[in-house]
């Protein structure tokens, strides 16, 4: 009886996730009869409805919200129970989720997730990648990868790398612009501003040369609350940014941007990897925040100070 229970709370968890019967029913390779069955049985012995039914969707009423967190945490640790008795990389299974800034995922990890799927055949990842700051136990996030400060007490915070950046700007808007020999002269130029999406607060970091500052608290003609956005307007010619070094470099080497004030250095944002403090890293959990951890290690544009 305990199994079969287990077994219906892992159902019932993964049609929360894929929003449906039928790819719940895929992924676990039952059949769809069996997984509705498992489900009219879980709500039967508790008493309770868990989930909204439609022709289209699927999802979870008020009270199989509730239920899916402690249910998944439940899974979680008899997961992580098994992992740890085995000394097999492929014991380390389920589902991580976690969210990361948007240059940190399309520029660092996607491109290496191939070597972290090889040695972890049975861990599933759920990745966001955005620059917004989310609510790790309301949405349920395993982990997340910030950049710059973080002030929540409520969460663990190890710093794991950080993002370089270079001020640009494309070679057909240097050609008209007017003389950049000082950050000073910022003052003469179109600058593109970027803001952080939720708070709406602007993000201004200093400059550094020896023992001189400049911050970059300049006018600004265009502001972006998307890294990718903030780049592509740059490349195409709307005025002067920051942007980070991974994803500026090959512009750079395609003649795409020109690096602006290069004997001057842009203060870095520093990446955390942070956690709520109510929640230990299970052993698959653990194995990706490793791996994330060597791979910013390893990689010049992201390597800590």
């Amino acid at each position: 009886m305990a199994l079969d229970r287990l077994e219906a709370m892992r159902a019932f968890c993964r049609i929360v996730e894929v929003g449906s019967f039928g790819g719940a029913a895929e992924s676990l390779g039952l059949a769809k009869t069996t997984v509705s069955g498992q489900i009219q049985a879980l709500e039967l012995l508790l008493g309770i409805k868990l989930l909204h039914r439609t022709t289209r969707k699927v999802s979870p009423t008020n009270e199989g919200a509730a239920y899916y967190l402690r249910a998944r945490t439940v899974l979680e640790d008899v997961d992580d129970l098994e992992a740890s008795v085995s000394l097999s990389r492929s014991a380390a299974h389920g589902r991580v989720r976690i969210e990361m800034p948007a240059a940190v995922g399309l520029l660092l990890v996607v491109p290496a997730l191939r070597e972290f799927t090889a040695n972890y055949p049975n861990i599933h990842l759920d990745i966001g990648c955005s620059d917004r700051v989310v609510d790790l136990v309301e949405e349920g996030i395993d982990c997340s990868i910030r950049g710059g400060v973080v002030s929540d007490p409520n969460l663990v915070c190890k710093i794991i790398g950080q993002v370089q950046l270079t001020l640009c700007a494309s070679p057909d808007y240097l050609i008209d612009a007017a003389k950049l020999s000082s950050p000073e002269d910022l003052f003469q130029h179109r600058n593109l501003g970027y803001k952080f999406p939720g708070n709406n607060r602007r993000f201004l970091p200093k400059m550094f040369r020896g023992k001189e500052s400049f911050s970059l608290d300049v006018p600004v003609s265009m502001y972006f609350n998307n890294g990718g956005a903030h780049t592509a307007a740059t490349v195409a010619g709307l005025g002067i940014a920051f942007v980070p070094r991974a994803e500026a470099q090959p512009l750079i080497d395609q003649g795409l941007l020109t690096e602006v004030l290069p004997d001057w250095r842009l203060e870095p944002i520093v990446l955390s990897l942070v956690y709520p403090y109510t929640r230990h890293l299970s052993a698959r959990v653990r194995a990706f925040t490793d791996w994330v951890s060597a791979l910013m290690q390893g990689n010049d544009f992201w390597r800590p100070e």
